[in-house]
This record gives structure tokens, sequence and C-alpha cells, in this order.
């Protein structure tokens, strides 16, 4: 009988464009898989892949404590139902509220930190919060995997995560190098900064507008793209009004949203991201993959994956004008040497992101424990 592997998330949508390579290894390996979290767009993805989904009804936006109280005990009774031999928690809430409901129930379970938040963005009383959960939630930990060096420091400094439980720092599932390949360096005018995200204030949109603005009274020959979500269930989301109001202005263009960001990135001359917090940002990898150079403020999560001066700049956070100054840092390099950071990048995704390698290593710590248990 296969062993049954349970994999949870706040959105459907980031298991299959993040972890859709994981999925199909362990598939292939022989396990069963099942996937839980709200039902989206691609949901029918994961079951054409081979799993099974189950919807997770999930309040993603609210900070309501009963909610998710409500939420702790739909996932113990959905555990309890699916009877997995483990479990694989992605994103805040799974990995606080599914803890608990794992711990509880006996079933081993890894916790994957993929990023912190807004919480931790801004110090409050929400910080507060999320970290009494953090400790509440970890000490039962079977392992802890990060994805960056920042937030596993933080996490032992501030004792979210008790010593005794294993923990290690991993690219995330890394990069698939073949689907995200190297493409020819784009020659055409004019120059385009694209910034790939969820459109919300803490990737740093007004950031890009307004060096967008600044740019735009120097060099004539420039556009901004933004491609991501609007509208997104997020308390920093930014609303479709706000982003109307930008395009009638004439600062940049919207794309709207894809499922396959390759043919945005291949036009593009250089990928921005000024976000204020990164777990391990998935769009830097991506353009690095294909070749383009990249500019990503310097914080957690983003200096992992760009050497200022080497595969692209790294900037300050919340600051437009040092963001323009890179840009126009950028604008300044001949095409040939633009071409070169981008090498430089694509380098470094095949050496130190390839997925082939990440997930197997992921996979290696999955088995290694249902071999113990």
């Amino acid at each position: 009988m296969s062993l049954n592997i349970l994999i949870v998330s706040n959105t459907s949508w980031y298991l299959h464009n993040f972890r859709l390579g994981l999925i199909k290894l362990l598939l292939e390996r022989g396990y069963e898989v099942c996937t839980l979290s709200p039902k989206d767009e691609s949901s029918a993805n994961l079951q054409d892949a081979g799993c099974r989904h189950i919807h997770l009804e999930m309040d993603n936006k609210g900070l309501n404590p009963i909610r998710d109280l409500v939420m702790k005990r739909r996932l113990s009774k959905l555990y309890g139902e699916i009877s997995p031999n483990l479990i694989l928690h992605y994103t805040i809430k799974p990995v606080i509220y599914g803890s608990l409901a794992a711990a509880k129930l006996g079933i081993p379970f890894i916790n994957n930190i993929t990023g912190l938040g807004t919480a931790f963005i801004k110090t409050n009383w929400l910080t507060w919060l999320v970290k009494r959960l953090y400790r509440l939630s970890q000490k039962n930990a079977d392992q802890v995997l990060f994805q960056n060096v920042d937030d596993r420091e933080l996490f032992v400094s501030e004792r979210l995560i008790p010593e005794n439980v294993p923990q290690e720092v991993l690219p995330g599932t890394g990069i698939d190098t073949d689907h995200f390949n190297q493409q020819p360096y784009s020659e055409s005018n004019p120059m385009i900064f694209l910034l790939i995200a969820r459109m919300l204030w803490d990737k740093g949109v007004r950031e890009f507008v307004e060096a967008g603005r600044q740019i735009k009274l120097e060099f004539n020959d420039v556009r901004f793209q933004l491609l991501g979500f609007l509208d997104v269930s997020n308390r920093t989301a930014i609303s479709r009004e706000q982003m109307q109001v930008w395009m009638d202005e004439g600062v940049i263009e919207y794309l709207g949203a894809t499922d396959d960001v390759r043919p945005y990135i291949r036009e593009a001359h250089c990928v921005v991201l000024p976000s204020y917090r990164e777990g391990l940002p998935r769009t830097l990898l991506e353009a690095a993959a294909m070749g383009r150079p990249i500019i990503a403020t310097d914080v957690t999560g983003c200096r992992e994956v760009v050497e200022h001066g080497v595969n692209g700049y790294l900037c300050k956070a919340r600051d437009a004008n040092d963001l323009a100054d890179k840009m126009k840092d950028m604008l300044k390099l001949s095409l040939n040497e633009r071409r070169e950071m981008g090498l430089k990048g694509r380098k470094k995704m095949e050496e130190d992101f390839d997925e082939k390698n990440v997930v197997k290593k992921i996979v290696s710590r999955i088995e290694s424990m249902l071999n113990t248990a």
C-alpha cells in the first residue's frame, strides 16, 4: 500500500505554480499525493497532475481569531478523515493552525516557512500575536525548512522554534531551468522595466511607479510594466481605481495577470522587485533563469538571488529615489553589459537553484522521516 502525503496551502494556485515539481517527483516515487487548499482555477490542474484535491475553506485576508479557530477544527477533522502518513505545510495559516491540528492527532509534519508576510514588515500588535502563535505551533514540528538564512536566524533568536526541532535552509523548490530557459537578450527599444508580483503595496509598487516618474523626466524611451493579480485578497492590496489613476497618468502599463510569465520576461530588459520583505522571490528566480538582469531591494529573500553588480543591483527598501538611481545605472549600461549580467544570473540559477537538485533534497528529507516513523 502506497504512503499518503498531504500538502496544505492557502491557495491551489500557489501549489500548482510553486510546488508542482515536488508533487510530480513524489508521484513518480509512488506516493499518493493529496492537496488541501481553497478551490480556485488551479485546483483542476493539481488533479490533472495526479493529485487528489480537497477544498479547504479559509479566510486568507481576515484576522478574526474565531474564524481561525474554526479553521483549525476544520483542519483537525480533515486530517483525521484523510489520515496521511506525512503532512507538508506551506504559507502562514496552514503552518500555524495545521501544525496544531497535526500535533494533536500525532501525524508527522514538515513546515515550510515561505516568508513572514506583513506581520514582520511593520512591528505592531499583529507581530506580537503571530510570534506567539509560531512559538505555540512549531514546538511539535518534525522538521522546519526555511527559504533564507535571515528568516531562520529570526526564528532562532526570537525563540519561535525550539532548538531540538531539525531545521534547514533550502531555496524553496528552486526553479525549473528547462521551463524557464535562457532567452536571447532583447535588442529592441524602448527599454522595458517589468515588475511581476501580486499588486500589493508591500511589493514596492508605489516606489516602482514613483521611480518611473523620475526616470521619464530624464529618459524618453523607457516603459514601466506591472504584471500580476489585482484585487488580491490581502490587507495591503492595491485597488483597481488606484491602478487606473497610474495608467491614466501614463507612468505605467498594467498587463493584467497570467499563468505564463515567460513571454513578458522575454520582452523585458530588466525585471524589478522593490519588495519590503520576501521569503525567496520566485519572479526573480524566473527572470534570472531566462537571462535577464534584475533590480531588487536589499532585504531578506531578495539578497539571496541578487549579487550586486554581478547579475543585477540591490537598492534600499521603501526608497523610490534609490530605486530610480539603480534603474538609471541599468539604463547607462551597454547592451552587452546588460546581456552579460543576465548570463551571470542564468549561471547562478543553474548552480544554486536548479529545481531538480532542490526537489531531490526535499524528497530525501521526506523519505528519511517516513523510514524512521
